[in-house]
């Protein structure tokens, strides 16, 4: 955890950036009945029925300090798709000298993933690309990503899309925006707020 804070803490480096990842599945869903538009007096009108067309796949990544962000959609979650979507990201800054990536410690997010994915010597082309920083386990709140991953679910992903090109659309049309706007997050728990709030995590030293 506190690793992770002082990582927040670095002042902003176009050499170095700071990128924090993650993910989160969307399901895909269809109006069974044409919802009635909206009238003076009366909103849109939906039918609570729904038809399941599946779950597709969202990675974001998000550098805080520079307000950008880039968002994919994926069929799956794989290895595979983690370590091409970690390329992406390698091909967005590559005039940065090394990449700080903050992300969940999930069983996908592994260096081996390159080499399972891509010949030898992208593979390690890519892990010398990047520093991994992992959350601790139950703390994924400390990734900051999880704060984009809650204004696309509130501003874009908060209706019925029934196809994985409709999702596509709409992020895209978001990220657009967002991006734009440079809209940045103002992260201010610290480490020593951790030490007080969290003061029942660290073990207690016998005098």
């Amino acid at each position: 955890m506190e690793r992770v804070l002082d990582v927040y803490k670095r002042p902003f480096d176009a050499r170095y950036p700071v990128i924090c990842m993650d993910e989160t599945p969307k399901q895909l869903i269809a109006e069974t009945r044409v919802p009635l538009p909206a009238s003076p007096g009366h909103p849109v009108r939906t039918d609570y029925e729904y038809r399941r067309c599946g779950v597709c796949n969202i990675f974001l990544a998000s550098e805080p300090l520079a307000g950008k962000r880039m968002v994919r959609v994926t069929e799956k979650k794989t290895k595979k798709d983690w370590a091409c979507f970690v390329e992406e990201i390698a091909i967005q800054y590559e005039k940065a000298e090394k990449i700080i990536l903050v992300m969940d410690n999930y069983g996908t997010h592994t260096l081996g993933a390159f080499y399972e994915t891509f010949p030898p010597e992208r593979a390690k082309a890519l892990c010398d690309r990047f520093e991994f920083v992992y959350t601790p386990k139950h703390g994924s709140w400390l990734n900051m990503a999880e704060i984009e991953l809650n204004v696309l679910s509130g501003q874009c992903l908060n209706r019925r899309l029934d196809t994985i090109e409709g999702v596509e659309r709409e992020i895209h049309a978001w990220q657009k925006h967002r991006n734009n706007k440079n809209a940045k997050i103002n992260w201010q728990f610290t480490t020593k707020d951790a030490r007080i709030k969290l003061s029942r995590l660290y073990p207690t030293l016998d005098d």
